[in-house]
């Protein structure tokens, strides 16, 4: 019998992990089996286990995926803005629309902290839409246009308020009106720093 081509173990690799993501996304981690994964892209579990390691495992590359993709919308959202100050507000309004999503929501806000634990959650959070922060409030600091004399901690603190913001408006029955109030009230926040 033929060995798979790393095309076809790339194939399957990616049916999992797009299926596990519609489904924790929809039903969250605890309410999903590896065999409903399996089941829903036609593969065994133990093809699964083969690409993710275990369950965990599976979940973590989800989580990776999806906080890549947050990340991705904020950069979709600054692409061919000039101005950094115009890159902040656009990131960070990014940022919240893309979290309280509901493809991201469950994945990024619920399940990941309790699955990933809070290291691994930040490790994943700063590789993406963390370390775009990082740099625009670099740049304007360079330029002199943030109060900002500690760039990480500036980063840090933002990014609370904006995770706790997006809890906030992931728990609202009115997401949409929740949004435009944490965006408000962000936006007033981020003109504190502005120099």
């Amino acid at each position: 019998m033929p060995r798979r081509s790393r095309a076809e173990s790339e194939a399957t690799a990616a049916a999992i992990l797009a299926a596990a993501r519609g489904l924790y996304a929809e039903r969250g981690y605890a309410a999903v089996a590896v065999e409903e994964v399996a089941a829903a892209c036609g593969v065994t579990r133990g093809a699964v286990y083969h690409h993710y390691g275990s369950r965990a495992g599976l979940f973590a590359a989800v989580h990776a995926a999806v906080t890549a993709a947050v990340g991705a919308e904020i950069e979709r959202a600054t692409d061919g803005l000039s101005d950094p100050w115009e890159s902040l507000e656009a990131g960070c309004r990014a940022f919240l629309a893309a979290v309280v999503a509901d493809d991201a929501r469950q994945v990024v806000l619920v399940d990941g902290p309790a699955v990933l634990g809070w290291a691994r959650w930040r490790e994943d959070d700063a590789a993406s839409s963390g370390r775009l922060l990082d740099e625009v409030l670099a740049e304007l600091a360079d330029a002199g246009r943030v109060r900002a004399a500690d760039v990480p901690a500036t980063s840090a603190l933002l990014s609370g308020a904006m995770n706790e913001a997006a809890l906030w408006v992931a728990a609202s029955p009115d997401r949409d009106r929740a949004l435009d109030q944490a965006w408000a009230a962000l936006r007033r926040l981020l003109r504190g720093i502005e120099a």
